[in-house]
């Protein structure tokens, strides 16, 4: 039998060759995947770093290893990710949490003061992870999200019932099934990679959901869409919120000021990269 520490000594080299990580991030996946397969914490695999592990246990780990080697994505293997201090359940059909989109929620919160009711819309919610999160820190929310994805909307509302979160779902094509609903906010990550990018053929992206990462007109479709459209759905002095590519600053602005809004702006995320543009419907 081999000790926690050579499994996952043996773990990190192995990944970090089969994928071309730094040391740091292989060693992370590994413990990610022993502390899930064992059912222990991270604070577990250090203090019992020389507990000799079972065969049995180790056959476990090196199930999810194989997987991980041959690409999959840590998060679809464990079957969760971390997003604004909460644990969501992620599979195939929907993106991975990532951290540069707390920032939407992030900016959402900057407009939306805890002691009053607002109306809020999350478009293509995906896991459920802006809705929920946005819900649960303020709770006088009314929050709806949509999805045009069936099977989407099984993992938000999965999501949604063991957070506790009340947030209504609702299976549309963006705004289609809304009718005359008007919200103080909407936020929205929505497809922007074009169809050619090259990094559409890397890393975890190669395993998540096309029709979430992918928009026509060079990754803008989604985008003007919904830019344009969001102001039938807006209150007035109402937020729109986007997600977008870091490349793609100016010309969401440039969108964003063609149709009038005001007060647009684009914020950066941790890399220091534009991540984000908001901007103020005029009624």
């Amino acid at each position: 039998m081999a000790s926690v520490s050579a499994l996952l000594d043996a773990t990190t080299a192995r990944l970090a060759a089969a994928l071309g990580l730094d040391t740091r991030d292989a060693r992370l996946d590994a413990r990610v995947l022993a502390a899930h397969a064992w059912g222990v914490s991270h604070a577990w695999l250090i203090a019992h770093d020389r507990d000799l592990v079972d065969p049995a246990a180790q056959t476990d780990f090196q199930s999810l290893v194989e997987r991980r080697a041959a690409g999959e994505p840590v998060a679809y293997v464990v079957g969760v990710r971390e997003f604004y201090g909460r644990l969501f359940h992620v599979t195939p059909d929907v993106l991975i949490p990532r951290p540069d989109s707390e920032l939407l929620v992030e900016r959402a919160l900057a407009c939306l003061p805890p002691d009053r009711p607002a109306d809020v819309l999350d478009l293509g919610t995906g896991s459920g992870c802006l809705a929920i999160t946005l819900a649960l820190e303020r709770p006088l929310a009314r929050v709806v999200a949509v999805d045009r994805s069936a099977p989407a909307l099984a993992v938000a509302r999965r999501n949604a019932d063991t957070h506790r979160a009340p947030v209504e779902y609702m299976q549309s094509n963006w705004f289609e099934a809304l009718g005359g609903q008007y919200f103080d906010i909407i936020v929205s990550n929505p497809p922007y990679i074009a169809a050619d990018d090259s990094h559409l053929g890397r890393g975890d992206v190669r395993f998540e959901p096309r029709e979430a990462l992918v928009a026509g007109q060079q990754g803008l479709a989604d985008l003007a869409k919904l830019i344009h459209q969001a102001s039938c759905h807006l209150k007035p002095d109402a937020w729109l919120m986007l997600e977008h590519g870091h490349e793609q600053e100016n010309i969401t602005q440039a969108l964003f000021r063609k149709q009038d809004y005001q007060q647009v702006r684009t914020w950066r995320d941790l890399a220091g990269h534009p991540r984000v543009t908001t901007g103020l419907a005029s009624k």
